[in-house]
């Protein structure tokens, strides 16, 4: 996720866009905001490499996904930011039509337990009447990286006790009515000087595994659905790619850095958090968000996920380096994510309008758009 200070930096030159362009970008017409797509059969194959039962967000009946029009399709597939500590009326609007599955809070957007669990409130009733509970998601990793500053977990990844600290941050999140956690971090620090070295549990990949499996536990346990990030590991990142771009030599991704991952997929975690790092061994050309050969050979693939896939910020400077924020959200989605993360408040409506455009032009990337929803819907109907 961006920094506070970055975030500080964008909100001027987004707020004064958000609201004109709210008002420009969803007047798409009447009868094309009720158009459908065609239904096709839910998909019943296990990708390969994978293991029966795996996915904690099984794929729901076609008629649930495809009783969504193609503009509700399109808004599962992406999640959006707000400032302040009541929701806005677009936002509500948005919710309520389908046109996003969700919002992410930071800590400007958290005041005290009452004003929280007001807005979440808000922000749940807005979302249901779109059919579907939103996902309301926050950083909540420990330590500093903890939006919401009065629940756990106090202490930073290398010094809790996994298992026990995400449950009870679990409780406390969903007592204020957060239903996703961008949590755990289950990078493995392979160099010196590794950019998020603060934020991990070990840099021993066996304990930085059972720390992650025992996290995803205790997040599950809670009542709150975790996010296992950043795949496939930014350990060998000396660059937080929030702030520049990475790339990640060295054989990267190692059985090192896949070993956490492999335990949280184990454990059912059901949301894989992509980064925006370069892995040249897998992909020369592009970030890991954007790859195939990241996330649907080795992934889906190779490991077997079938749950959600989320991008990291594509406000992050190592996406913005890779061009437009609506180019990205559709590469962000051919490469095999299911959720783009949008934090700057303008960038949904981008985002929203490029994705909705190639599902109207394109008949393969409107069945990408239909998969991907359907695993949304199916992890929106797993929420409390």
């Amino acid at each position: 996720m961006p920094t506070a200070t970055v975030v500080r930096r964008r909100r001027a030159a987004v707020c004064a866009a958000a609201g004109a362009a709210f008002a420009m970008g969803v007047s798409f017409g009447a009868s094309a905001g009720e158009e459908r797509p065609p239904a096709t059969p839910a998909a019943t194959a296990q990708p390969r490499g994978s293991t029966p039962g795996a996915s904690p967000t099984a794929t729901p009946a076609p008629d649930a996904v495809d009783a969504l029009s193609l503009r509700q399709q399109v808004g599962r597939l992406v999640v959006l930011r707000f400032h302040g500590t009541t929701v806005p009326s677009y936002v509500r609007k948005v919710l309520h039509n389908g046109w996003a599955s969700g919002a992410i809070l930071f800590a400007e957007n958290v005041g005290s337990p009452e004003q929280l669990r007001a807005l979440t409130a808000a922000l749940r009733t807005s979302g249901r009447a779109g059919g579907a509970t939103p996902i309301v998601c926050t950083d909540q990793e420990g330590g500093a990286i903890r939006n919401v500053k009065w629940a756990p977990p106090t202490l930073p990844a290398a010094a809790q006790v996994p298992g026990r600290d995400a449950k009870a941050a679990a409780v406390a999140l969903r007592a204020a009515g957060i239903n996703v956690s961008l949590a755990p971090v289950a990078d493995v620090p392979s160099v010196d000087g590794a950019a998020l070295a603060a934020r991990e549990f070990s840099r021993d990949p066996h304990r930085a595994a059972t720390a992650t499996r025992a996290a995803i536990g205790g997040w599950l346990a809670g009542g709150v659905k975790p996010t296992v990030k950043h795949f496939p590991g930014l350990g060998g990142a000396t660059v937080n790619t929030d702030q520049g771009s990475a790339t990640i030599n060295g054989g990267a991704p190692t059985d090192a850095d896949l070993a956490p991952f492999k335990a949280a997929i184990a454990a059912k975690v059901p949301i894989v958090m992509s980064s925006h790092a370069v892995y040249p061994r897998l992909d020369r050309r592009h970030i890991a968000s954007q790859s195939p050969a990241v996330l649907k050979d080795l992934l889906r693939g190779r490991l077997g996920f079938t749950g959600v896939v989320m991008t990291d910020s594509v406000e992050a400077a190592a996406v913005r380096a890779t061009g437009r924020t609506e180019d990205v959200a559709v590469r962000s989605i051919r490469a095999g994510n299911d959720i783009v993360l949008t934090t700057g408040q303008g960038s949904w409506i981008r985002a929203y309008r490029a994705l909705l455009a190639e599902a109207r032009s394109s008949t393969s990337f409107r069945a990408l758009v239909r998969a991907s929803a359907a695993r949304v819907l199916a992890l929106q109907k797993s929420l409390s």
